[in-house]
């Protein structure tokens, strides 16, 4: 299996060295800047690179596309016209328009298109879908997610579109549905360019709960964190934790009934507290089980578990903050998402993630 990395920045380098350790596959490194791929040939001295993706596309099988947001669409539209298969970084594109366009032609060209949303293959936010599936942390009051840190700011897109992909693409794959509603309050600190911190709201109707997302380039702390609340138990998906990814609170609050008119002022509650228990889950580097998982799909032609049309869905919620922010940050209403934007192969678990 021959590959094209196009880019190598902070993702490309990464997918280049997953890759590199996959075996059967050839690898070729694509970048227009000198100095990126010198520093490429002296870590990876057995991978070959070229300066242009037209020099190396009639001699591959498939491309991975981690360059900036903005060049996304015009580079997988290429390596897909071309008949090859092509995994993008997230997001997709930075509009609904060419997210269609690359999933119509994908259709049309008979090739795989996959998006990078490393989070679904994790095994702790596996973990963490499992334990909503079940029922176990009861009813889903709401899920608050935080990706915070300091720097990374991007010229073509805001704090949205560049960190709350991966807290859309999560919560939406726990969930199992896509939200409705967005609503936005975003603002820009350094720059006038673009939003650097942000707060969304999404409203998921078939579960009848929200979602709270924070996202900031200006935080001096990194936060990779995802919280559920259910009416049970509530659970953290804490993904700077090296042993305790997840931990599960058997924590909650209780309202009791008022009976007596004279205690209307107050809100009676009571408080459950129990044990927090923290599951064993074995760690896979969810880049590496994402790329083997493209390679696999390449070679037994079975649709990725995230597919265009997911990131496409993904793409929807993103323009739809746009739209909110237009509007000043008032709830906007989606539109074309798909029910279940991953499909039914879902059931199927990825090697790596689960059993």
């Amino acid at each position: 299996m021959s590959l094209a990395v196009v880019g190598y920045g902070y993702w490309g380098s990464k997918h280049v060295r997953v890759l590199s350790s996959v075996p059967g596959v050839d690898l070729t490194i694509v970048d227009g800047e000198p100095e990126r791929l010198a520093d490429a040939a002296a870590h990876h001295p057995n991978v070959r690179t070229a300066t242009r993706l037209g020099d190396v596309l009639g001699s591959v099988d498939a491309v991975v596309v981690a360059t900036p947001p903005g060049t996304h669409t015009g580079l997988a539209r290429r390596a897909i016209e071309a008949g090859r298969h092509v995994l993008v970084e997230k997001p997709l594109a930075t509009s609904v328009e060419d997210a269609e366009l690359l999933v119509r032609a994908a259709h049309e060209n008979d090739v795989q298109l996959m998006v990078g949303h490393t989070f679904e293959y994790n095994a702790a936010v596996w973990k963490l879908r499992e334990l909503v599936r079940s029922g176990s942390l009861g009813r889903i009051l709401y899920v608050d997610t935080a990706r915070l840190s300091l720097g990374r700011y991007q010229r073509d897109v805001n704090v949205i579109w560049d960190l709350a992909p991966h807290d859309i693409s999560i919560v939406s794959f726990v969930l199992d549905e896509m939200p409705e509603q967005a609503t936005v309050w975003a603002h820009s600190h350094i720059s006038s360019q673009h939003p650097d911190v942000a707060y969304l709201r999404l409203d998921f109707p078939r579960s009848q709960t929200h979602a709270y997302v924070h996202v900031s380039w200006l935080t001096p702390r990194k936060v990779r964190q995802v919280t559920v609340v259910g009416e049970k138990r509530m659970a953290v998906y804490d993904d700077m934790s090296d042993n305790e990814r997840i931990r599960i609170y058997d924590i909650g609050v209780d309202v009791a009934a008022i009976t007596d008119p004279a205690d209307a002022f107050a809100l009676p509650v009571s408080y459950r507290t129990g044990d927090i228990i923290s599951p064993y889950i074995a760690f896979e580097e969810p880049l590496l089980v994402q790329d083997r998982h493209f390679i696999a799909c390449l070679r037994s032609g079975t649709r990725p578990q995230t597919p265009g049309e997911r990131g496409l869905d993904v793409v929807r919620v993103l323009a739809a903050t746009d739209d909110a922010l237009r509007n000043e940050g008032r709830a906007t209403s989606l539109v074309g998402v798909t029910e279940a934007p991953w499909g039914a192969d879902l059931e199927v678990p990825v090697p790596g993630i689960a059993s």
